[in-house]
């Protein structure tokens, strides 16, 4: 629809396709069968292919965790096909906007500008439009990170006119009723929860509700505070321990951009002094934790200093870094074996 439309958002399509009358979409299907027949195939040998990629890994012992964004696309499919679960005005345009507030991350808070959920809506059909996306998303991977999961204790909403996330307010989430839904319906999917953010009662009382494990972010410990929660003598086992995430920058660009006071408590701490051995004080530190998986970005394995991945509350230039062929050696596997051997992480 949108390539016979130039390429217009879905909102500026004519209303009787916008707002999916019948009869004008059974004429459309007819019109553009090929095209239609097309992206079936395409999306035939995408499933075959990915589940046979999936098999090999599992025989192999390789497990794939996917990362489920909260939110989708103004213009997707998603809002096209199911406005009643958005929050939209009558032109399908959202009422109001996601984002999140001023944080470590950014002054002005990130705009995200996506559509926001009608949870009443969604409650009264048992979450069924969010059942069908989790099962679908673990037919695809073996274990689920589910982004922005303060979203679901209480979400942030702007105005859609607003030019920065600043002046937003806090409305209330559908919480632990959402995910008693997801365990009665999906008992067997497995859920890593992205509680990171501005971190409230209400979103620690729902992470532990739900027993998810949550996110150990060690480029977060180190803040002069010995009850930083993300220090490993904080961790507990039902958590996932990261270096750092696709937001976070290399750990040799992070440290080189601290200042003296935090790169002493980083010594002082695990006497590692110096960019030159970050990387490895820090995998040693993820593996040694006591939670019960470990994620170390390539990256740091690889010890470069430009590899960021993306940019929080930015659109262009991210996700761009590829692990090439000359990155490997037989020195890396052997290293990262022997890591994995000695800290019992097999």
């Amino acid at each position: 629809m949108k390539e016979y439309f130039g390429g217009v958002a879905y909102q500026q399509w004519p209303e009787k396709v916008r707002k999916r009358n019948s009869d004008t979409l059974l004429k459309l299907k007819i019109k553009l069968l090929d095209q239609i027949d097309f992206y079936q195939k395409i999306q035939f040998f995408f499933f075959q292919q990915f589940t046979a990629l999936k098999n090999y890994a599992h025989e192999k012992g390789v497990y794939f965790i996917g990362d489920l964004p909260i939110y989708v696309a103004k213009d997707s499919a998603d809002v096209w096909a199911n406005p009643h679960v958005f929050q939209l005005d009558d032109s399908g345009q959202p009422s109001l906007v996601s984002g999140c507030p001023p944080d470590a991350f950014s002054d002005d808070g990130q705009l995200w500008g996506n559509p926001l959920f009608d949870w009443d809506y969604l409650k009264e059909t048992e979450y069924a439009w969010w059942i069908e996306r989790l099962q679908h998303q673990s037919k695809l991977f073996d274990m689920i990170r589910i982004d922005h999961f303060r979203g679901f204790a209480s979400y942030y909403a702007i105005e859609p006119t607003s030019q920065t996330a600043k002046n937003g307010t806090w409305k209330k989430g559908p919480g632990i009723d959402f995910f008693n839904i997801v365990k009665q319906k999906l008992p067997n999917i497995s859920i890593i929860a992205e509680d990171l953010g501005l971190l409230t009662p209400d979103v620690f009382q729902l992470l532990k509700d739900t027993n998810y494990p949550g996110m150990k972010v060690l480029q977060f410990a180190f803040s002069n505070s010995a009850e930083n929660i993300y220090l490993p003598h904080h961790h507990i086992e039902n958590a996932v321990v990261y270096t750092g995430t696709h937001d976070n920058d290399t750990l040799i660009s992070w440290y080189e951009g601290l200042d003296e006071t935090l790169k002493k408590q980083i010594y002082d701490y695990t006497c590692c002094n110096g960019s030159k051995t970050i990387c490895d004080t820090m995998i040693r530190i993820a593996f040694a934790s006591v939670s019960f998986l470990a994620v170390v970005p390539l990256q740091e394995f690889l010890e470069i200093k430009q590899g960021r991945i993306n940019y929080p509350g930015t659109t262009e230039n991210n996700w761009s870094w590829r692990l090439k062929n000359s990155n490997y050696s037989k020195r890396l596997i052997q290293r990262i074996q022997r890591l994995v051997e000695v800290y019992g992480r097999g």
